[in-house]
């Protein structure tokens, strides 16, 4: 799901070490392509970065971590170790494992938003 206005102004900077209109633009072009798990693991991954909850009531909303599936705020040491566990496939739940795309979609998007060691994980039309 692409991220509304109110999704954009809850991004804490701290979260995010890319520039913000760029990271906003991946998230909003992996919300609005046809869904496929890499780009599903990009989005979710963006979302949970965002520290934006789910609208659902499910876990009171709280957008759960893309790898381990915690339901915990992101922030610098949370978004840490869950880069830290997608490095190795074996932390990923077997569940999302399988899911083609995923595991590869989580660790683009960590290591450009979060390490700045890739670069974006889907092409954004300038704007």
């Amino acid at each position: 799901m692409a991220p509304t206005a109110a999704d954009a102004a809850r991004l804490r900077g701290e979260n995010v070490r890319v520039p913000r209109a760029e990271f906003l633009a991946v998230w909003d072009a992996a919300g609005r392509r046809e869904a496929d798990g890499y780009t599903e693991a990009v989005a979710q991954t963006c979302r949970w970065l965002a520290a934006v909850p789910m609208r659902t009531a499910l876990c009171g909303g709280q957008a759960r971590s893309p790898v381990t599936l915690r339901a915990c705020v992101a922030q610098p040491a949370t978004i840490e170790a869950e880069w830290r566990a997608a490095q190795d496939r074996d932390r990923f739940l077997p569940d999302l494992a399988a899911r083609p795309g995923w595991c590869e979609g989580v660790r683009a998007t960590l290591a450009w938003a979060w390490d700045r060691s890739g670069p974006p994980p889907l092409e954004v039309a300038p704007g």
